[in-house]
């Protein structure tokens, strides 16, 4: 009866050690299908550790240096694979018997920490396989914790301590467990080389913008550096130190004139393109900021300190100067007193034909031939102290009508001084008036025919 339970014994441990095994069998290939699929997750998806530790067992006592080998496979940012084996030399001695253990793992990590991070805990555990003295092969398992500390991307110091617990073994009707700890230190060395396909640096694994031009500087996501935090990206970014606006090329506005700062004169007053984005209240084309005359008369012209023009410095501007260029009192709308402004019946025009000078194009000083005519009349009005003379100014139709009123107003000027460096007072010279290309006299359609319309033209009167 005895014999025939412990036979009944023998076959319930067998079933359940077969039972076990086919577990153990069917978890490692869930646990290998699984590194096939995350195969390609990450950098350096390969691992070699070697390591030395102290192993003990708990029920005899025992205690030896244990060197060990692993080999780790990159599964997620969560696990790794690991195939862990001792070296063959843990020694234990039990009732004066030396045993020799030899222990292989296949052990499933959890890392604690991203990748980011130097220092990296991580918790580990798994079945195994014990064998005592090449004679008793005994099922466990293991679980412990751990740290890795990287000193770059290929090399990380390691120290874990675990426990290890044996399962029942039976051989020949001896029934054995064996159960102990370990504690081990060594170094990992990660194996791997990763696509890069916009050569940055940064793996396309954790590369969030694999589109990188080449030679752009990245952050440890792959995406172009962003300084200043406006989603621009520094390398098209004008103002990289400081947010600012895409329209602008990442460049801020801070009055919001549509031109950047470092662009704009004024930064913190709105302003115009035209004037280096500075205001021009009054519209004459001088900033505010450099406008001795801020509030002039619109339409008016200033001269570069934003002020009326006034060419005979009589304190009357241009614009309302019926004698821009010969001095006269603002009661007298800028002309001389003794300038008699008569009326038409008031003065006798002379019937005394003074031909016209004429100028080339685009210019305002005499020519020779226009001095002899202009000598010419200036023996008239020598030899008679009471005649006067207006004069009017013309151009062809070349060019825009407001440029051919001023070439018009500096042919006058130009034909005024000459008429006063002979000799001729400026009270004498009543009118002058700029009619541009108006009153043509000639084609403007021939070379000819704009030569003739390019002139000064004058009149010779005494007042009655």
């Amino acid at each position: 009866m005895k014999a025939r339970k412990t036979k009944i014994y023998s076959l319930e441990n067998q079933l359940k050690k077969t039972i076990f095994m086919k577990k153990t069998l069917l978890l490692l290939l869930i646990v290998a299908f699984a590194a096939t699929v995350n195969a390609q997750t990450s950098d350096k998806k390969w691992g070699i550790g070697t390591g030395a530790g102290a192993y003990g067992t708990l029920e005899n006592g025992g205690i030896g240096i244990l060197p060990e080998l692993y080999f780790s496979r990159y599964l997620s940012p969560r696990f790794d694979l690991m195939f862990q084996g001792n070296l063959g030399v843990f020694r234990s001695t039990v009732k004066n018997n030396d045993l020799d253990f030899k222990n292989l793992l296949l052990n499933l990590r959890l890392k604690l920490s991203n990748e980011t991070k130097n220092l990296r805990p991580y918790l580990y555990g798994g079945p195994g396989l014990l064998d005592v003295n090449n004679f008793h092969k005994i099922i466990n398992f293991d679980a412990g914790l751990g740290t890795k500390y990287y000193f770059g991307p290929k090399l990380a110091f390691y120290i874990e301590a675990g426990y290890l617990h044996g399962l029942v073994a039976t051989r020949n009707g001896i029934s054995m467990r064996e159960n102990y700890w370990k504690s081990t230190a060594g170094l990992e060395f990660n194996l791997g080389k990763s696509k890069d396909s916009d050569m940055d640096g940064v793996s396309d694994n954790k590369d969030k913008c694999t589109n990188t031009p080449a030679g752009v500087a990245v952050d440890g996501d792959g995406c172009p550096l962003d300084s200043d935090g406006d989603w621009i990206a520094d390398y098209i970014d004008d103002c990289p130190t400081v947010a600012g606006l895409t329209s602008l090329k990442g460049c801020p506005d801070t009055d919001k004139d549509g031109i950047a700062d470092k662009n704009d004169a004024c930064p913190d007053v709105a302003g115009i393109a035209s004037l280096k984005g500075c205001p021009d209240t009054d519209g004459d084309g001088i900033t505010d900021l450099d406008d001795k005359c801020p509030n002039t008369k619109k339409g008016w012209k200033v001269d570069a300190s934003g002020c009326p023009l006034d060419k005979d410095n009589d304190g009357v501007a241009d614009s309302e100067d019926d004698c821009p260029t010969v001095a006269g009192p603002k009661e007298n709308k800028g002309c001389p007193v003794n300038k008699k402004e008569v009326k038409l019946d008031q003065i006798e025009i002379l019937n005394i034909k003074v031909g016209a000078v004429h100028f080339v194009s685009g210019k305002t000083y005499i020519t020779e031939y226009s001095q002899a005519i202009l000598d010419k009349m200036i023996k008239i009005l020598i030899e008679n102290k009471d005649y006067n003379i207006n004069i009017s100014g013309y151009t062809d139709s070349q060019g825009s009508d407001a440029d051919n009123l001023k070439l018009a107003e500096e042919r006058i000027r130009t034909t005024t001084k000459y008429l006063e460096s002979k000799g001729i007072s400026s009270d004498r010279i009543i009118k002058q008036n700029a009619f541009g290309e108006a009153k043509p006299v000639a084609t403007n359609n021939t070379p000819a025919g704009r030569l003739i319309n390019r002139r000064a033209e004058f009149e010779l009167f005494i007042t009655k």
